[in-house]
């Protein structure tokens, strides 16, 4: 599977990605709204899971590279989160993009693809985001690519103690009817 924008490219994973991104889960920076780093063995098993995820499901987090280049940056796309909360089942929007790519615009533009994978290609009726209270710049993405906050919808994350700094989330939504509004006016 394989998706393009002006400057990405969106696909399913390759064993060739896990150095790379196992560098990236290792990032302390890039991990700072996630309770801990990832181990090499960590990585190399979400990885997996991601694909059985494409396999099973159809699509899921895919690998990113900038296509000038051809350079692995991180991933974008679609996932069923694992775990309960009063909004799931749901299809979570998200990404995970490496120091040095961030502030570009591709969490956007990847994020805007995978909305229109998940709305015309998936039939999905309404796609989330959440993100740790103090992450603003995931937040900023999702303003940008048309999601709308639920201020009702702030949750602790079940994976995470609740005394912890990084339990409490935010929601943030897009149905299908918004996205094509959207559409209509761009």
């Amino acid at each position: 599977m394989r998706y393009e924008t002006e400057r990405l490219i969106l696909r399913t994973w390759r064993d060739s990605d896990i150095k790379p991104f196992a560098e990236l889960c290792a990032d302390k920076e890039v991990m700072e709204f996630f309770p801990n780093v990832l181990s090499y063995e960590e990585t190399e098993a979400l990885v997996e899971r991601m694909k059985t995820k494409f396999i099973n499901e159809g699509y899921c987090f895919f690998a990113v590279e900038l296509k000038s280049t051809g350079e692995f940056i991180g991933f974008i796309g679609l996932s069923k989160p694992g775990f309960t909360a009063p909004f799931t089942p749901c299809t979570e929007i998200g990404w995970r993009l490496s120091k040095k790519h961030q502030g570009f615009g591709y969490a956007t533009e990847g994020a805007l693809k995978c909305l229109d994978i998940g709305f015309k290609d998936f039939n999905l009726d309404e796609i989330v985001s959440i993100a740790v209270v103090e992450n603003i710049n995931s937040q900023n993405v999702m303003r940008k690519i048309g999601m709308t906050r639920f201020i009702d919808g702030d949750f602790l994350h079940p994976s995470i103690p609740s005394d912890h700094k990084l339990a409490k989330h935010v929601l943030y939504k897009i149905n299908i009817s918004e996205y094509l509004q959207q559409l209509c006016n761009k």
